[in-house]
């Protein structure tokens, strides 16, 4: 049986491939476990500095598995609390991931595969890309993408389209925050390569530092706690061996240590 992940690697770039296409990679238990445990492993492989996230087949991800959905209407509240907090590990482990994450979106995305796009720092689409969070016309909720997704689309397209669960297209997904980028289906390598290019340009460890800063600035009030914060923050980075290199490597016009050409 073939791996329900697949991760492949070009230098400092690692991609990783959800393996169901015939499924149109639909979240089972076992591939979200595979993709936690893949995440954990590329977190800390000092060589790895860009992952890509992707779908095999004409669809990044449709959605909840059918067969999980199934046997879940016959487990106990305790049963389906374990498997929903297991997929909110798998989630987290997205969220919490330390080096840029970029989506490689085409075809069906729907419930659980919105909240791996919203997971993703970077998103680029497809024009093909069909979009829907579902969940309310199974009965059931996008609980544990919520976070995810409604910090990309924000509190009021959420109140829309939790609740209609209505599909949209790409152009859509753009206008509410949950791609950053849509293309020709034909451009869509050529567009990542660019946005990796681009990503693989920044300090490592600055890049680590500023998803760090994201996290903990969002949502916070403006006030003295949050200038020390934010003042010690920079002032870490700038006496840092690589805030150094970069400072050094501006001034004398030449580019930093880390930029060295792709593999």
């Amino acid at each position: 049986m073939p791996s329900l992940i697949e991760t492949q690697r070009d230098g400092a770039v690692a991609r990783i491939w959800l393996n169901r296409p015939d499924q149109h990679n639909a979240l089972s238990p076992e591939l979200g476990s595979e993709l936690a445990s893949t995440l954990h492993d590329l977190a800390h492989d000092d060589a790895v500095r860009v992952v890509v996230l992707g779908g095999h087949g004409p669809s990044f991800c449709a959605g909840a598995d059918i067969g999980t959905m199934k046997a879940s209407a016959h487990l106990s509240f305790e049963e389906n609390l374990a498997e929903a907090e297991k997929l909110a590990r798998m989630f987290a482990a997205l969220g919490d991931f330390p080096k840029p994450l970029v989506g490689r979106v085409q075809g069906n995305v729907f419930g659980g595969g919105v909240g791996l796009v919203c997971g993703c720092d970077i998103a680029v689409a497809a024009e093909d890309a069909r979009f829907g969070i579902t969940e309310v016309r199974l009965g059931i909720l996008p609980a544990v993408i919520s976070p995810y997704v409604i910090a990309a689309m924000g509190q009021r397209n959420a109140r829309r389209y939790f609740l209609t669960a209505e599909r949209f297209d790409a152009q859509e997904a753009l206008r509410i925050g949950l791609v950053h980028t849509v293309v020709d289906p034909a451009q869509l390598d050529a567009t990542l390569t660019q946005m990796i290019d681009e990503l693989l340009k920044g300090g490592p460890h600055a890049i680590a530092e500023a998803k760090d800063l994201i996290a903990s600035v969002s949502n916070r009030p403006v006030d003295q706690a949050l200038a020390e914060d934010t003042a010690a923050r920079i002032a870490r980075i700038r006496v840092s061996s690589e805030g150094q290199e970069g400072t050094n490597a501006f001034l004398e016009k030449r580019a930093p240590g880390w930029t060295k050409p792709r593999a």
